[in-house]
């Protein structure tokens, strides 16, 4: 089985100036099969329209936890953003080029980023990179990002690969 592994944040993102100060800035990257779509939403949505019932059920959770301090559930963005525009799973679309995709938003506690990239391995193939940038504005949101953040790693991780075997199939 492909494994997602931990990579570098991407120098030629467009999220770049956001890495100073960050509070949370992670990569991960997984090598993709020959067979994988070379659009870019088509990827990102696999990656976060198909989540498994685990992670499903922590959102969930995180949704009902976080209403009792007044924080927008995944679904309140998701709805926000699609007023807006596209959504990504419930990750507004804020920019989309050739080469990459960002998602995310600005809440009262954090605001968030994540950039989706297909570039080239090493191995003269292709890999999917996942990247997350997060600023905090305030104790509640580190104290949030503080709880959520080995459970976020994870998730990332779990997307990659999930949505590589599912290209497999």
């Amino acid at each position: 089985m492909t494994k997602a592994r931990a990579v570098p944040m991407p120098g030629d993102s467009v999220l770049a100036p956001l890495y100073a100060g960050a509070d949370l800035s992670d990569a991960f990257a997984i090598r993709l099969p020959a067979e994988a779509s070379d659009d870019l939403e088509a990827l990102a949505r696999i990656v976060f329209e198909r989540q498994a019932w685990w992670i499903r059920a922590l959102l969930r959770v995180r949704d009902v936890v976080m209403a009792t301090v007044s924080v927008k559930s995944s679904h309140a963005v998701g709805l926000a953003g699609a007023a807006r525009g596209p959504v990504i799973g419930f990750f507004p679309l804020l920019s989309k080029s050739a080469t990459e995709l960002v998602v995310g938003a600005d809440d009262r506690h954090l605001d968030f980023r994540v950039t989706i990239q297909l570039r080239a391995d090493t191995a003269n193939g292709r890999e999917l990179l996942a990247g997350t940038v997060v600023h905090c504005h305030n104790r509640l949101g580190r104290i949030y990002l503080a709880t959520i953040a080995p459970f976020h790693r994870v998730i990332m991780r779990a997307n990659l690969e999930r949505a590589v075997r599912e290209m497999r199939t």
